[in-house]
This record gives C-alpha cells, structure tokens and sequence, in this order.
C-alpha cells in the first residue's frame, strides 16, 4: 500500500467516525486539539483503523505517543512494513 493510500483511507476513517471535514485532515494537525478527539474518541479510532487495514494495534505500546495525523499515517505504515517483513 503506497504512502498516498493510507493518507487517503486514514482521512476517510477520520471523516465517516468523526464527522470531520477532510479540508481540516492536515499532517499537522492534532488529534485531539486541532480535530477534537478525547481519549473514549482514541478507543473508537483503533477500532476503525484496524478494520480499515487490517491490523492489530490495539496491544501496541507505541499509539501513545500518536498525537498528530501524521502520526498516525506512519504509524499505520509502520505496522504494515512489519507485517510484511513477517510474512
């Protein structure tokens, strides 16, 4: 999956959970000052995103330090590169 793509399917997670307007979905911008997310909004945004991709990431240590879209696009990215390393 391409850079381009987890952008694009992560901002659509943010849209159709969050009711978010896409023009907001910068990499900069902050999950929970700049997008309003709280922390019960942060269980819900695992859930998507390991259905969106196909991923475990609730057990990882490391979403905690996940604070900007950005973050979450690497992270996600992450995941997959070690996922396929596994395989």
């Amino acid at each position: 999956m391409t850079n381009e793509e987890v952008v694009a399917m992560t901002n659509r997670v943010f849209v159709e959970s969050f009711e978010l307007d896409e023009k907001d979905l910068t990499p900069e911008a902050h999950v929970f000052e700049d997008l309003g997310l709280d922390s019960l909004d942060t269980v819900d945004l695992v859930v998507a995103l390991q259905q969106k991709f196909n991923v475990r990431i609730r057990d990882d240590e490391r979403v905690r330090s996940i604070r900007t879209l950005n973050d979450v696009y690497e992270f996600i990215l992450t995941i997959q590169r070690e996922m396929a390393a596994s395989n």
